[in-house]
C-alpha cells in the first residue's frame, strides 16, 4: 500500500465507531468479549500485539503497549471501557446499535460514553503503526469492561490482580474531558477532569407488620419507606467548594465577564446556559433515588419494602452525606451499602496539563482550557489507587446548541463527526510531545 492510498485516523475514526457501536455491549446482559476480540484484531491488523484478560467469561479487557521513543520516560496509560448502559429501541430516532451517520453526526449507544474515545485512540495508534511513528514514551492502552457497573469486574479486578501490566505508569488519560463548552463570542472553554465525586449506592429497607390491605394500618413498610425516600429526593446539600471548582468558577468568570459568587454559583452559572448542567452537582453532594420495591399482591400489605438511592460525595465529604442520609431515614428504615468508591482528585499543574492546554490551543486558538470535578464516576478510581495521576482528556470540539450532558445515558446519543476529526488531531499533537 502506498503513502497517498494509506488511511489516516481522521479517515478510520468514524467508521471504526461506527462498527464498534454495532457490537452491543449493554452492561450487564451483553458481555464485552466481542468488542474486546474487535480491537485486538484491529490492533493485529497494524502489527500491535496485545492480549485479552477476563475476570469472568465474557468480561474481557484488551491490554497493549506503544514503544515509546524515550526508554528513560515513564510510561502513559490510556484507559476506556468497552461497556455501554442499555438503551430501549423505541425511545430513539435510530436503531441505538446501528451506528448510523447522519447530520453530520455519529448515532447510537457508547457514542460519547465513551466508545468515541476508544477509537479515536485505536484510529490514532493505528496510524503510528503504519507509518512507523512512536510516541515520546511507553503507552500503555486498556480497553476494559464493566465500567458502568462500576468496575469490579474490569479495571479494580485489573488493578488487584494483575497491576504489574501498568507498573511505573504515573499518568493516565480517559473519559469525560477535554471537551469544548461555549460561553459565547469566539471563546469555549475545555473542560479537562481532575476530579470526580465517590460513589455509595445504598439500598434502603423498611419493616412493617403485614396484614389485608381492606384494614385500618398503623405500621405499613411502604409508607415509612416512601416517607424517607420523599425526604432524601426533597433535600437539597449545602455548596462546598473543592479547590478544582473554585478554579474552575474563577476562570469561567474572568473568560464570560459573569460574575459568580463561589459560595452560592448557581445565579451566576444560570445565565451561562448550558454549563450549568456540567457542573451544577459538582459544588455539592447528591442522594437520588433509583429503585423502589415493595409487595406482591394489590389486597396484601406487605412486612417489607426496598429503595436504592445513587448518592455521590465530593472529596472528603463521605462521612457528612452519610450523616445527612441517617438523619432523613429516620425511625424505621435502615440502609446498608450496594456499591462503594472513592472520590478522586488531583492538581491542574506539570508538563501534562501543559500539554493538553497547547494541543487544545494549536487546533482552536479560542481554546480556554480549565480543571473540572465530574459529578459522575470513572474507572479513574481504579487506576488512582496504584498511584497514578488520572485526568479526563477525550477531546471534542462541540456545536454551542448541543447539549452534550444530556447525551450521557440518554436518548438518540450522538457525536459530531467534526468533533471526532478533532479530537483525533489534539490526540496526535499531545501524545506525539507529552
Amino acid at each position: 500500500m502506498n503513502a497517498a492510498s494509506t488511511p489516516t485516523a481522521q479517515d478510520e475514526v468514524v467508521p471504526l465507531l461506527s462498527d464498534l457501536i454495532r457490537i452491543n455491549t449493554s452492561n450487564p446482559t451483553h458481555p464485552e468479549r466481542p468488542a474486546a476480540e474487535w480491537v485486538a484484531a484491529r490492533l493485529d491488523e497494524v502489527g500491535i500485539a496485545s492480549q485479552i484478560l477476563e475476570s469472568e467469561p465474557g468480561r474481557a479487557a484488551t491490554i497493549a503497549r506503544i514503544e515509546g521513543s524515550d526508554p528513560t520516560r515513564k510510561p502513559l496509560l490510556i484507559h476506556g471501557h468497552l461497556d455501554v448502559v442499555p438503551a430501549d429501541a423505541s425511545e430513539w430516532s435510530v436503531d441505538p446499535f446501528g451506528g448510523e451517520v447522519r447530520d453530520g453526526y455519529v448515532w447510537g449507544r457508547g457514542a460519547i460514553d465513551m466508545k468515541d474515545m476508544d477509537v479515536m485512540t485505536l484510529a490514532l495508534v493505528r496510524e503510528w503503526a503504519r507509518t512507523g511513528r512512536k510516541p515520546p514514551r511507553d503507552i500503555v492502552l486498556a480497553f476494559v469492561p464493566d465500567e458502568e457497573a462500576g468496575g469490579r469486574k474490569g479495571a479494580h479486578w485489573l488493578v488487584d490482580h494483575h497491576p504489574d501490566l501498568f507498573a511505573e505508569c504515573t499518568e493516565a488519560i480517559s473519559e469525560v474531558g477535554g471537551y469544548s463548552v461555549s460561553v459565547g463570542g469566539d471563546l469555549r472553554l475545555y473542560l479537562i477532569q481532575t476530579a470526580e465525586k465517590g460513589i455509595n449506592w445504598l439500598r434502603l429497607r423498611a419493616k412493617g407488620r403485614p396484614g389485608h390491605g381492606s384494614m385500618l394500618h398503623d405500621d405499613n413498610a411502604v409508607t415509612r419507606l416512601a416517607a424517607a425516600v420523599t425526604r432524601i429526593g426533597a433535600h437539597e446539600f449545602p455548596v462546598v467548594v473543592t479547590d478544582t471548582m473554585r478554579r474552575f468558577l474563577a476562570e469561567t468568570a474572568k473568560v464570560s465577564g459573569v460574575e459568580i459568587d463561589p459560595d452560592d454559583p448557581a445565579p451566576g452559572l444560570a445565565k451561562l446556559g448550558s454549563i450549568a448542567r456540567f457542573v451544577g452537582a459538582s459544588v455539592r453532594n447528591t442522594a437520588n433515588p433509583t429503585m423502589l420495591e415493595a409487595g406482591y399482591k394489590t389486597n396484601v400489605i406487605p412486612s417489607s419494602a426496598e429503595a436504592t438511592i445513587d448518592t455521590r460525595f465530593l472529596p472528603g465529604q463521605e462521612e457528612q452525606l452519610l450523616a445527612t442520609i441517617d438523619e432523613l431515614i429516620g425511625d424505621g428504615v435502615t440502609r446498608e451499602t450496594i456499591v462503594n468508591d472513592i472520590a478522586v482528585e488531583t492538581s491542574f499543574d506539570g508538563a501534562l496539563v501543559d500539554e493538553m492546554a497547547a494541543a487544545l490551543r494549536a487546533e482552536d486558538p479560542g481554546a480556554r482550557p480549565v480543571p473540572y470535578l465530574m459529578s459522575g464516576g470513572t474507572d479513574a478510581k481504579s487506576f488512582s489507587l496504584l498511584g497514578i495521576r488520572c485526568y479526563g482528556f477525550s477531546p471534542l470540539r462541540l456545536p454551542p446548541d448541543l447539549d452534550f450532558a444530556a447525551l450521557f445515558h440518554g436518548i438518540d446519543e450522538r457525536v459530531p463527526v467534526d468533533g471526532l476529526h478533532f479530537g483525533v488531531r489534539v490526540l496526535d499533537r499531545f501524545l506525539s510531545a507529552c
